[in-house]
């Protein structure tokens, strides 16, 4: 709304556009500007994590049919961000392009107020879950736990460990990873009481430990998600830029927006989500006889390989490009922009396997009162991917610069992107390595499933 109003009121007007009644911005200029961008970042940093997290919330975990509905549910999820990714690159840059700024954020401001007024409307069909209070004090209460009984042996039998009696709670059945934690549950002699509750600072459940091993399991996995992101980001920035220095003309007169291009990678996502859905998950049901099909941390690898393959595309369309426009010496070359087609559809493909296995990781494999921060773990992988991006562009340019030329010149036709992405490809190469040898022998959450009769 902030940005939108910077086009139409008149003191708030960009300088150099139309009717504008300045010549440099402003104090009011870059104020309305940041607060506009501030106010995007939280907005999106919240609704995100919370909005995609309800909306898995909605299917219960007990009932047999809703669990696979779930499942399809980040497949779709992903479908519809990947559909107004599309609407937003294509329409809306035309729109830009075209009508100007102000058109494209009114219509956008227009279809926000829309979304949230349909969203509140459905508020008395939603299911809600009760919090549970601070989701980080179970955790200190394990680490705390099992440091004070360090000393003691570890058990011969699980029979010494101490569980819930609750029967409304979803118990977590006991895993024989990260031992050291067990001692925070092993019952010593007097410490239960009859009629009274042992203090959480000294006997845990066995729950509460397994949901400790999962975040001490799910920071591994996160780090080595960050070189997945990196590649994510080339997408938006580098092959962005590329694509500006290519023919995209299509016909006498259109012209295809630089940002337009990326059009291709949405797609990708958008098709192959749809076909893992519907097509490749049921195959592989029946062939595993798996419930899920193959499991959550195998789907992100096989992302990972893609995105190697695709840096690998990459630089060999960049060294083409290179080539040509050493040929031709002009600022938008003959080479047709469809060249960079491959490595758009790769990222897409990638994408649709990684991306979306990450989100089902990060709600699935936390505990049931963390799955908005576990999602927000999600977004933090992109997020830090990108600076992680910035930092290694910094550092590659410096480090190549003193011995030669630097790999980043002032312009791509003097840049070596193609070593760049080469360097990209065997980082990612290696942290693969590493990301099997992490997953090899992953524990999963393991639910003492109840009973529940389908509807259907």
């Amino acid at each position: 709304m902030i940005l939108t109003m910077t086009q139409f009121i008149p003191p708030l007007k960009p300088c150099g556009v139309k009717d504008a009644n300045c010549v440099h911005p402003t104090s009011i200029h870059k104020f309305a500007f940041f607060a506009a961008m501030y106010c995007l970042s939280l907005g999106t940093g919240g609704i995100k994590p919370s909005l995609e997290s309800f909306g898995a919330d909605q299917f219960d975990d007990d009932d047999p049919d809703e669990r696979k509905g779930k499942m399809s549910y980040f497949n779709w999820w992903n479908a519809a961000l990947c559909g107004g990714l599309v609407l937003g690159v294509t329409i809306m840059a035309y729109v830009q392009d075209n009508f100007g700024w102000g058109t494209a954020d009114l219509i956008l401001t227009v279809a926000m107020l829309l979304t949230t007024i349909i969203f509140y409307l459905g508020k008395p069909f939603y299911r809600y879950r009760m919090p549970q209070g601070s989701p980080l004090t179970p955790i200190v209460q394990v680490l705390v736990a099992a440091v004070r009984k360090r000393k003691l042996p570890y058990p011969s039998s699980q029979d010494s460990f101490y569980e819930s009696a609750n029967p409304q709670a979803r118990l977590l059945s006991h895993t024989s990873r990260l031992k050291f934690l067990d001692k925070a549950c092993l019952v010593v002699e007097n410490e239960i009481s009859e009629g009274k509750k042992p203090s959480p600072w000294k006997l845990t459940t066995v729950t509460k430990v397994e949901e400790t091993k999962l975040i001490v399991n799910a920071i591994p996995i996160w780090f080595a998600s960050l070189l997945f992101g990196v590649c994510v980001a080339q997408g938006g920035t580098f092959y962005v830029k590329q694509s500006g220095t290519l023919n995209r003309k299509i016909g006498n007169s259109f012209v295809i927006p630089p940002a337009s291009i990326h059009a291709i990678s949405a797609f990708a996502m958008l098709f192959f989500v749809v076909c893992y859905d519907k097509i490749l998950t049921p195959i592989l049901r029946k062939v595993t006889g798996k419930e899920r099909g193959i499991p959550i941390l195998r789907r992100v690898g096989i992302g990972m390989i893609f995105s190697i393959i695709g840096m690998v595309v990459a630089a060999l369309v960049e060294k083409r490009r290179l080539t040509v426009a050493k040929k031709e010496q002009t600022r938008v070359l003959s080479m047709s922009v469809f060249w960079l087609t491959p490595q758009y559809f790769i990222q897409g493909v990638g994408d649709a396997f990684t991306l979306v296995g990450l989100q089902e990781y990060f709600y699935e494999q936390v505990p049931d009162s963390m799955r908005s921060i576990g999602i927000a773990l999600y977004s933090s992988v992109l997020g830090v991917a990108n600076f992680y991006s910035s930092f290694l562009i910094v550092v590659v340019g410096r480090v190549t610069g003193k011995f030669g030329s630097s790999w980043f010149g002032k312009d791509l036709n003097s840049s070596r992107l193609d070593k760049f992405y080469w360097l990209l490809a065997a980082m990612n190469g290696l942290n693969l390595g590493v990301y099997f040898l992490l997953t090899r022998k992953y524990s999963y959450k393991n639910v003492q499933r109840k009973v529940v009769v389908s509807s259907k």
